[in-house]
């Protein structure tokens, strides 16, 4: 029998009009946009639904915004009898995965992500930081690269997602950042690109935020996961509640290990993935990871009765 993961794509998924059609035929779906909205002191259903696009942009709003979606998602398979056996998500998406798990309440996680992209947004001044996607070298090359840049006294860079092979992410500091993409060009890379983010995301850049999380998570309860949550930093299934606070701090400033944290869910028999939220990142991560590993979307209504009606059980076999 199959064993599934529910798994919780982080900022980049956006578009204007997610949910809606969610919203609009499953009343467990419009609840999750009340309380998130109430909970996130903004009106998060008009956001995803209306926009504006540059607002859906700004982190401070994005984070509870993808957040609302992925729960909604979320809330209407489980109605349906999905009932996964662990669940991850790639760094915002891991505060999805513990509404899951029962270690937060949607209402703590919306309030808590409000406030981390603003931490998030205002570590870095505007333009001094930068994100770059790095394809086609090894995890090792591009870890190589960061190191020689930083040792040439442009600044800090370091990987800050290890989204699957061939695919890593780097951040810091803007001159660091494109002293890395030549590098990698020079060193054989297929593409080497800045990303159109905010803030450098995952790097040691972002331990002020960090600093400041920390202080709001110590207010907030936590109580011990009902299924392991693979946690980002570690790669690790965690259930312990103040484990899981120290390491929501520490992802804020370390590597997303998403390639990782994917291998360690099969290797504990995970044989499905199922993608709570707009787009289909994740699915197309898995795809590269393994591609025995199944991997579906369920971010749309059509999406999610489609999982339902399959045959044989289908997903909630």
């Amino acid at each position: 029998m199959s064993k599934t993961a529910v798994v919780f794509p982080g900022q980049g998924a956006q578009y204007v009009g997610m949910g809606r059609d969610l919203y609009e035929r499953f009343p467990e779906a419009r609840r999750v946009f009340e309380e998130a909205s109430a909970a996130a002191g903004f009106d998060v259903a008009r956001l995803c639904f209306e926009g504006p696009e540059e607002r859906l942009q700004l982190t401070e709003f994005q984070q509870p915004a993808l957040l609302a979606v992925g729960v909604a998602c979320w809330r209407v398979l489980a109605a349906r009898g999905l009932e996964p056996a662990a669940a991850a998500g790639l760094s915002l998406g891991e505060y999805g995965a513990l509404v899951v798990a029962g270690v937060l309440e949607l209402g703590d996680a919306a309030r808590v992500v409000r406030l981390r992209g603003r931490f998030m947004q205002e570590a870095v001044p505007p333009g001094e930081g930068a994100m770059a996607a790095i394809l086609g070298l090894e995890a090792r090359a591009v870890e190589d690269l960061c190191r020689q840049v930083v040792a040439e006294g442009a600044g800090v860079v370091e990987p800050a997602n290890y989204n699957c092979p061939g695919q890593i992410v780097v951040a810091g500091h803007r001159a660091a950042v494109e002293a890395a993409i030549v590098r990698a060009r020079t060193a054989g890379a297929r593409k080497a690109v800045l990303l159109p983010v905010s803030a450098p995301f995952h790097c040691r850049l972002m331990e002020p935020a960090a600093e400041r999380l920390a202080e709001v998570l110590a207010q907030v309860p936590l109580r011990p996961a009902r299924i392991p949550v693979v946690a980002n930093v570690t790669a690790e299934p965690v259930t312990d509640p103040e484990r899981i606070r120290e390491l929501l701090v520490q992802q804020v400033h370390r590597p997303v290990r998403w390639e990782q944290s994917v291998r360690r869910m099969q290797a504990e028999g995970i044989t499905r993935l199922v993608e709570m939220g707009p787009g289909k990142t994740l699915t197309g991560f898995a795809r590269r990871i393994d591609r025995s590993l199944e991997a579906v979307p369920a971010g749309t209504v059509e999406e999610i009765l489609a999982l339902v009606a399959r045959p044989e059980g289908g997903l909630l076999a």
